[in-house]
């Protein structure tokens, strides 16, 4: 779906939940040693190097790793997010030399922009790009790199602070708002949950390891469910009769309400999509 925006007051744990995610995530193959994580069996997610040695029928060696994730600073300088060509080594050694910056990081993997209605227009530029197309090309002095940078955008801010550009806007396919708790219980609860951790971090990870453990198996096992879900034909329809009653620019809108609707069902174990998996 491109991506997951989050919205809301400070100090709602936003960044909190967002850097956690991988912790849920199960774990992806990738060829070792490689800075750009390709994958070992899917050609479109391979750098340019892996991808001949493929072809011409090496055996890569393959590791297992946490999805990466990737935080992008405010402040973060092109040649930080893109990666360098180092010009010397091209000159005087006549190889291309590359630095890879945080898009070959965030390969598969999710890139995270805290504040993102902050990000200077000319970052924003660059991650247009490369969520548009899903490689980033680097050119200096008339060498040209280019590497796989297939991502989940998930930004998060507090709308008080700016608007966030319409062009990036488009690129996060949901939204979600959140709101400061106002119950005192639920509010003394959490604050009693971040002290236990603070004392002591590893106990606390043990007293919520099973259902952690359990989550991360439900994920893994709507991952293999996901292509046998189905959205009947009817409720197609329903969904873009409420995008266009609605006055949703675009057809974006239908499909990521389609596959969001697919992966909640499935996630529920389900392969059938009913009206509240829409909802």
């Amino acid at each position: 779906i491109g991506g997951v925006i989050i919205m809301g007051d400070r100090g709602t744990g936003k960044s909190t939940t967002i850097r956690a995610i991988t912790d849920i995530l199960p774990e992806i193959q990738i060829v070792e040693d490689d800075p750009f994580n390709s994958d070992p069996n899917d050609l479109e997610l391979m750098s340019d190097e892996v991808r001949r040695s493929v072809e011409s029928g090496e055996t890569v060696k393959v590791s297992s790793t946490k999805v990466p994730m990737v935080d992008l600073p405010l402040g973060a300088t092109e040649d930080r997010v893109c990666g360098t060509i180092d010009i010397e080594k091209a000159l005087t050694e006549g190889v291309k030399a590359f630095e890879p910056g945080l898009l070959a990081k965030a390969n598969r993997g999710l890139l995270y922009v805290d504040e993102v209605n902050l990000l200077d227009d000319h970052l924003v530029d660059i991650l247009l790009d490369s969520a548009a197309s899903g490689w980033n090309t680097v050119e200096r002095e008339g060498i040209s790199i280019r590497h796989p940078a297939r991502f989940v955008l998930v930004g998060s801010g507090n709308p008080e602070e700016g608007e966030l550009r319409p062009q990036l806007l488009d690129r996060f396919g949901m939204h979600s708002e959140i709101r400061t708790v106002r119950d005192p219980e639920l509010r003394v609860q959490i604050v009693e949950q971040r002290s236990d951790f603070d004392k002591n971090p590893e106990e606390c990870l043990n007293r919520y390891k099973e259902q952690q453990d359990n989550f991360k198996k439900t994920i893994t096992e709507a991952q293999s469910l996901l292509q046998e879900t189905n959205i009947d034909y009817s409720l197609r329809v329903k969904i873009s009769q409420v995008c266009g009653e609605l006055d949703v620019d675009g057809l974006r809108g239908d499909i990521v309400t389609n596959r969001a609707a697919r992966a909640y069902a499935a996630y529920e174990g389900r392969t059938e999509v009913t009206v509240d998996d829409i909802q």
